[in-house]
């Protein structure tokens, strides 16, 4: 069953927040760095410690972030420093949902990745035609 929760964009500083709320929440903190995954070839060395992926899980509660992957090209800035993070099992629950979203969606390799199987599971992305940022995460091994 897909459910949603909030994804936070940081610029650089992902761990050292994710850790704080962490610290606060208590819970199961997953940390991620791009360059421990197949994408790390496409973003400079200098990027290769940014967290690409972090998931922060306390009882009801469950987030997760990032640090920003799409600089220079984008700059962070309020109101595109937050997605929709649907979260599924299977690849072909979420390539459903993923196809719909993407009908007229911006096609741009910064914020669009088609679903493709990482180290932390399933993941994709899109900016749909209206410009809301979508994140897509499925379990690992499907």
């Amino acid at each position: 069953m897909l459910h949603c929760t909030p994804f936070l964009l940081f610029d650089g500083n992902c761990a050292e927040a994710m850790s704080f709320y962490h610290h606060c929440l208590g819970g199961k903190l997953e940390l991620t760095k791009l360059g421990d995954t197949p994408m790390k070839a496409q973003f400079p060395v200098e990027m290769h410690n940014r967290i690409i992926y972090a998931q922060l899980k306390s009882g009801e509660i469950q987030f997760s972030a990032s640090d920003w992957m799409a600089s220079p090209e984008l700059e962070p800035k309020q109101g595109n420093t937050f997605s929709i993070f649907v979260i599924g099992k299977t690849y072909d629950e979420l390539k459903t949902i993923f196809d719909k979203l993407a009908e007229g969606a911006v096609r741009e390799n910064i914020v669009f990745i088609e679903l493709q199987n990482m180290p932390f599971g399933i993941f994709g992305q899109l900016r749909d035609k209206y410009g809301v940022s979508w994140k897509f995460n499925g379990e690992k091994g499907e």
